[in-house]
């Protein structure tokens, strides 16, 4: 077997990931686009594997530990997708960058929907955090 062959499909399903990691705002299809590109690393490495005729078949064994960690990894992205699915109602990427946390001193407001309530809401914070019979200011 030449090893062109696997190389080069390996490239392809790569650049699809890539392209689908850089394009796509939806998150499920960034993270199945991490799953091409996983498993085109697996691809690359059985077949240099088999290529150099290894007697303790590393490249296989990384694959399958490659393979745990994909799974590990698809399961806890789904389940952090629904839970963001669940609170915003959607799990559009764009949607998902006002959850940086910004510093209060900042004078960045490139996001101006929280602009009026956010001074509003810190003394009700501080009071609820104070202990039972202070009175807060």
């Amino acid at each position: 077997m030449h090893l062109a062959y696997p190389a080069v499909l390996a490239a392809l399903l790569f650049s699809v990931g890539l392209y689908g990691v850089l394009a796509r705002r939806n998150v499920v299809l960034v993270l199945i686009s991490v799953e091409l590109m996983l498993n085109a690393v697996n691809l690359n490495l059985v077949a240099f594997d088999v290529w150099l005729r290894d007697e303790l078949h590393a490249g296989q064994s990384l694959t399958l530990f490659t393979i745990a960690v994909a799974a590990a990894e698809i399961g806890i992205g789904l389940a952090i997708v629904l839970l963001v699915y669940r609170n915003r109602g959607s799990s559009n990427l764009d949607e998902l960058r006002d959850l940086v946390e910004r510093d209060p001193g900042s004078d960045d407001n490139s996001d101006d929907s929280n602009a009026g309530d956010g001074a509003a809401s810190r003394p009700a914070a501080s009071a609820a955090a104070a202990p039972k019979g202070e009175v807060t200011a």
